[in-house]
């Protein structure tokens, strides 16, 4: 019988029989330092290696905004989260900026809906439905992924691709079945292999494309 705690991978130099408060604190404060100088060096690495990729995303973004398009998010576990929080930031104006609100909606947001589409015709389509039943040509889909190959993201990509949507994936280590998907206009890859790092520099992406789309949009965006 194991007395070991479940958690203990998380810091393997913790010793079990260390009995100097001070050194363990001083292991502590080491780790958390190595995570933040990893984090740091991969979100910068990850904008300076998809700057092109964010000027084409925010231009046709932009352009599909002023032009009536309407943004749809989604994802799973951690990244229903950020799906969630990036729709949240797109419908929210720049503080002191004239730009207006854009319209930005998670479909994982309604609880009602995600578990009724699940039980009824499937998780795999409880995001394609939602695009089915309110998505048009001109609007823009947001996939959020750490793999980059959930089965029900990609059958909402390719849901948006046939009705004329923009698409555009998050994924991290290779890019997974998003990367050179032609059902993907533009994928965003973090290459980690760490799902907190994935997350963290998604994180940043998706708040560098709505600043660049609102550069884009000189205040002549969205709705009042």
């Amino acid at each position: 019988m194991t007395h070991e705690e479940p958690t203990n991978f998380l810091y393997p130099f913790i010793d079990p029989q260390e009995e100097n408060p001070q050194s363990l604190l001083a292991d502590l404060a080491a780790s958390a330092q190595a995570k933040a100088a990893e984090s740091l060096a991969l979100r910068r690495s990850t904008l300076e290696s998809n700057v092109e990729l964010l000027d084409r995303a925010a231009t046709e973004m932009a352009r599909r905004f002023a032009a009536g398009g309407r943004m749809f998010a989604f994802g799973n576990g951690g990244s229903c989260t950020d799906s969630t929080t990036l729709a949240g930031l797109f419908a929210r104006p720049p503080i002191g900026g004239p730009a207006k609100s854009l319209p930005a909606w998670s479909l994982t947001a309604d609880q009602a809906i995600v578990t009724a589409l699940g039980n009824d015709v499937g998780f795999e389509l409880v995001f394609a439905r939602q695009l089915i039943a309110r998505a048009n040509s001109g609007d823009i889909a947001v996939a959020m992924s750490t793999s980059g190959s959930s089965p029900n993201l990609l059958a909402a990509l390719a849901e948006a691709r046939q009705r004329g949507l923009y698409t555009v994936g998050f994924a991290g280590y290779d890019g997974g079945a998003f990367a050179d998907n032609p059902n993907v206009d533009v994928c965003f890859i973090v290459r980690s292999q760490s799902v907190h790092r994935i997350q963290e520099s998604q994180a940043l992406l998706g708040y560098q494309l709505w600043l660049a789309v609102h550069e884009r949009g000189a205040g002549n965006l969205g709705v009042a």
